[in-house]
């Protein structure tokens, strides 16, 4: 059987591992070698140079975080893969390696914090033009794509509202004028939506939550086309932000349950989502799985599952989201997602800590937002924990 035809469960485990390992380890070993050695100066300079295959120096490549790129390569259906040592480094380096003075970069107002903060502090000082639109609004993001970009940067669903955007038709406009489409797919997974099957060109993970799936290791994950990987990687291992062999392992682990975990937290969450809708404590509930969601038929359509993170509204301000959440047993808050474990927090402590309460209020993002990442628990009992949390809230 060859990878090509393995389905995603199979290849979360196999892909990248189908080749012996080291005295027939049936685990991928940890390579922290640094440097690797040659005795022939030949074989050395045509890996050097890339004409052959092999590794040189670790902050380039490393066999252990090779398989790691191999798995992502598979799951997005991509040409090629490269690593950085977090999410951010994987925006970062992508958007920093594809851009540049008198460059124009379109993106949309709802994107992760850290990307937000490209886009409005470091970019611009670059010389980069930046134009941010309405995230819902597929007619402007057109109208300024037409006007001629290099980038259009999407993320979808959106952190922390659960925005759709429709991959498909703004890729379409975006190659209309050579522009290069790179989707963060974070918290869809490639088990639920692979944005490279629907026009995109380059695809970002930060690999530290739902691919790693354990709260234990950071990672950022990019894939595409060979020559734009390429490209992104040769800024990479410049910069730096190479990913080391050591979380990379405990990634692969965790990848290995992804198709079962995601499984578990698309089920799960959209029993939630289902339950808080109701709830006279909620005020709104935001899930691309719910049908009064205003991107919902875009995700039926280029999502396979709606994923595990939901966020909702409370009734009244964040003085209510300071009395609610200390009381869920069943929760860390913590600023992360994608875990084994729920995980809730508000934006202003998780993913837009980085912005003011005007400019989270810019982005539709009420103080009364908690974001809540659905773990792997029975869903009954994270319900109970909800319902004795969300009781003394009703007045």
């Amino acid at each position: 059987m060859n990878e090509s035809d393995f389905r995603k469960g199979t290849a979360s485990v196999w892909a990248g591992e189908t080749d012996r390992f080291l005295n027939g380890a049936t685990t991928t070993p940890i390579i922290s070698s640094v440097a690797f050695s040659y005795d022939d100066l030949d074989e050395w300079h045509a890996v050097a140079t890339g004409k052959a295959d092999g590794y040189i120096y670790s902050r380039n490549t490393n066999p252990t975080v090779h398989v790691l790129e191999e798995k992502i390569r598979f799951l997005e259906s991509a040409e090629a893969a490269t690593s950085f040592a977090t999410g951010m480094g994987a925006i970062s380096n992508t958007l920093f390696a594809l851009l540049g003075p008198g460059k124009r970069v379109v993106s949309i107002k709802d994107t992760y914090g850290g990307a937000s903060r490209l886009f409005l502090d470091f970019l611009p000082p670059a010389g980069v033009i930046v134009t941010l639109c309405e995230t819902g609004n597929h007619e402007e993001i057109e109208i300024e794509i037409a006007k001629g970009c290099d980038v259009v940067y999407l993320e979808t669903p959106t952190n922390p509202t659960l925005k759709v955007i429709d991959i498909k038709r703004l890729s379409l406009a975006a190659h209309q004028v050579g522009a290069i489409v790179v989707v963060d797919n974070t918290f869809a997974t490639p088990i639920n939506q692979n944005p490279l099957l629907l026009g995109a060109d380059l695809v970002i993970h930060s690999a530290t939550k739902f691919l790693c799936g354990h709260s234990d290791a950071m990672g950022g994950l990019l894939c595409g086309s060979a020559g734009l990987v390429k490209k992104v990687f040769q800024y990479r291992e410049i910069t730096g932000a190479s990913l080391q062999a050591d979380p990379a392992y405990m990634i692969i682990r965790g990848m290995k349950t992804l198709e079962l975990r995601i499984e578990r937290q698309n089920a799960s969450a959209l029993i939630i989502a289902n339950y808080l809708k109701v709830h006279p404590a909620v005020e709104d509930v935001f899930y691309p799985g719910l049908k009064s969601h205003p991107g919902y038929d875009i995700a039926k359509e280029q999502m396979s599952g709606f994923g595990g993170v939901l966020s909702f509204a409370l009734k009244g301000n964040y003085e209510t989201v300071k009395a609610f959440l200390p009381k869920l047993k069943l929760v860390h808050l913590a600023a992360s997602l994608g875990s084994v474990s729920t995980l809730a927090g508000p934006p202003k402590t998780t993913s837009h800590v980085e912005l003011t309460e005007e400019q989270r209020a810019l982005m539709g993002i009420p103080e009364s937002l908690i974001r809540y990442s659905v773990g792997i628990e029975n869903v009954q009992d994270l319900i109970a924990d909800l319902e004795q949390a969300l009781e003394g809230l009703i007045s």
